[in-house]
């Protein structure tokens, strides 16, 4: 099964989501991150690997890492490993495979029925982004970022570069963010005050809206002068988000630069679709701060 254009238009809050089974549970993966969903092939150990990397395959001239995902969660082995199927992702710039037990289907819903875990469940569930409500059941929707992160530490972010700051003053300017990740919420913090920024941060594209329409409603014309959104978020996703601000008379000057792990050439055009000013993909934090610059100093 490859992937294809899904037939969703830009800036909708909806998503598909291909489901799969581990164990008894049910997950989900945003299509836009799948490539490619095959059975399993002969996997290559590696030495020193963390216990979740099985190790490597080859696939039509290319090299895949395989992250175990059962063995991420805490669930027991599958009991017929040559069933498993392996689901070909991109993110972050980097093609992993995720072996998982079962593929069902794709499902289309949208990000307004899709919550944050909370309480006892969050505080048990660091790999979880949300929730999916449906009819018939409930799925998990993975933070797969964090999760290759965890395994291949390689693939995270790279620091801030002091001397990418050249005595610029960014003090009189501020930053509003949308980004569900806790992590990358501390990440963006850290790095956009080093380099002199003010920074307000929300957990996802629906509350920095609702920010943004109390100041309209307020008539207060503070407004951010740059944002900065995730696209996958529960409850508004960036793309979403960004389609509201540029549909906006008195916001569509303000700059919009989307971050994100789902840049890719057969995608970046949804973000253009909906007026981004700019498209970065994540890890890339430096090159944010050299957009940030342009647009805004």
């Amino acid at each position: 099964m490859k992937q294809t254009d899904i037939l969703l238009e830009s800036g909708t809050n909806e998503l598909e989501i291909v489901m799969f089974h581990i164990g008894k549970s049910t997950f989900g993966i945003n299509v836009l991150k799948v490539r490619e969903i095959i059975q399993t092939v002969d996997v290559t150990e590696t030495p020193n690997q963390h216990e979740h990397y099985e190790g490597i395959i080859h696939l039509r001239e290319e090299v895949f890492p395989v992250i175990d995902l059962a063995g991420v969660l805490g669930y027991p082995p599958s009991e017929n490993p040559e069933k498993d199927t392996f689901i070909i992702a991109e993110l972050n710039k980097m093609k992993v495979a995720f072996r998982v037990q079962e593929v069902t289907r794709i499902h289309r819903i949208s990000w307004e029925n899709i919550e944050k875990l909370g309480g006892l469940a969050d505080w048990n569930n660091t790999h979880t982004i949300g929730v999916v409500k449906m009819k018939q059941e409930m799925a998990l929707l993975l933070d797969y970022e964090k999760i290759v992160m965890d395994i291949c530490p390689g693939s995270g972010f790279p620091g801030y570069s002091p001397e990418k700051r050249k005595e610029k003053d960014r003090s009189n300017k501020h930053i509003l963010a949308a980004e569900d990740s806790s992590i990358l919420q501390k990440m963006l913090k850290d790095t956009l005050e080093e380099a002199g920024y003010t920074i307000t941060l929300f957990p996802n594209g629906k509350e920095a809206w609702e920010y943004i329409n109390s100041l309209l409603e307020e008539k207060n014309s503070n407004y951010p002068d740059l944002i900065i959104t995730d696209i996958e978020m529960p409850q508004m996703d960036g793309h979403h988000l960004t389609k509201k601000i540029k549909e906006h008379a008195m916001l569509r000057d303000i700059p919009v630069v989307i971050f994100s792990s789902l840049i890719t050439d057969s995608l970046y055009h949804k973000g253009e679709n909906v007026g981004a000013d700019a498209q970065i993909s994540k890890p890339e934090i430096n090159k944010l701060i050299d957009k940030i610059d342009q647009l805004i100093l």
